[in-house]
């Protein structure tokens, strides 16, 4: 009976083990250079890495930051045009679609930038700058002088 309870909790400490080691789905700066330095530590003394090799290897490591970091500010940079674009729609009548497909149009009284794209108040309700689908000028009100 102690060996089938001894084998449970080696079961047990195994499927912890195994639920730790979930294996990363892309690898960063750091996991780079962690693989050069095992790389560099493990080399053979007498047929050291050859140079190409190494600098290729950081080439490619540079190029692929300086792309996602290329990326990081092309995502803040359309973040900020549709900003200053929804900002440009306030006191406009805009038509919207909703989130059941129906159209809603009012005037925009403010942009609400709390998320990672602008919502626009129309009527009290807000609505995503996306779902933008016509522009126009405010209706004029005529007024009547008063006699």
């Amino acid at each position: 009976m102690q060996i089938s309870s001894t084998s449970n909790s080696s079961a047990t400490q195994n499927d912890a083990a195994v639920q730790a080691r979930i294996p990363k789905q892309t690898l960063g700066q750091d996991d780079f250079l962690k693989l050069i330095t095992v790389q560099l530590a493990h080399q053979d003394p007498m047929k050291p890495m050859e140079d190409t090799a190494f600098i290729a290897q950081m080439a490619q490591f540079t190029s692929l930051e300086q792309t996602t970091q290329l990326s990081k500010e092309f995502a803040s940079l359309r973040a900020n045009s549709e900003l200053n674009a929804a900002g440009g729609l306030l006191g406009r009548q805009v038509t919207v679609m909703d989130s059941t497909g129906a159209t809603v149009t009012g005037l925009v009284s403010a942009v609400d930038s709390t998320t990672t794209t602008p919502r626009l108040l129309i009527d009290g309700a807000l609505y995503p700058y996306a779902a933008v689908t016509k522009v126009e000028m405010p209706p004029v009100v005529e007024t009547v002088p008063s006699t």
